[in-house]
């Protein structure tokens, strides 16, 4: 698993950690991550719906961050679960482009059991780095 709880960094919130040999595998466990504090089984998360995500910024610490509160606005909005499919980052100029196609389904209390709703991302701790060639980003949740 491409992802660990960090259970000693916040009581009133949830922390993990998401690590990846590429920035986009780190990207896609912390979505895992995120998705696996609201539902007890990533695996019920059906493919049933396609949405397209295009996110910029000049920080990969920035892009991440949004990434994930992008998936918590749709998860609020639309009651979306949703899973990268695919997912990429370049470098264009000055500036770093995400695109990912994201697949899920609408929550379903009887299918997917929920253990707790996110509200938000938070930047307390929350870091990105590679170091020894593996990219590991800490996220706090406010629950």
């Amino acid at each position: 698993m491409p992802y660990r709880y960090l259970p000693d960094i916040a009581t009133a919130d949830i922390a993990f950690e998401a690590t990846g040999t590429t920035r986009e595998e780190m990207f896609e466990a912390a979505a895992d991550a995120l998705t696996n504090v609201m539902v007890e089984d990533l695996t019920t998360v059906r493919p049933c719906r396609e949405l397209e995500i295009i996110l910029e910024n000049e920080a990969l610490d920035l892009l991440l961050f949004s990434f994930l509160q992008e998936l918590i606005y749709y998860k609020d909005a639309r009651r979306l679960l949703l899973r990268p499919e695919t997912l990429t980052i370049a470098d264009e100029d000055a500036t770093l482009k995400l695109r990912t196609v994201v697949r899920g389904e609408e929550i379903d209390p009887d299918w997917h059991p929920m253990v707790v709703d996110v509200k938000a991302v938070t930047l307390h701790r929350f870091a990105v780095e590679q170091r020894n060639g593996i990219w590991r980003a800490t996220v706090v949740l406010d629950i």
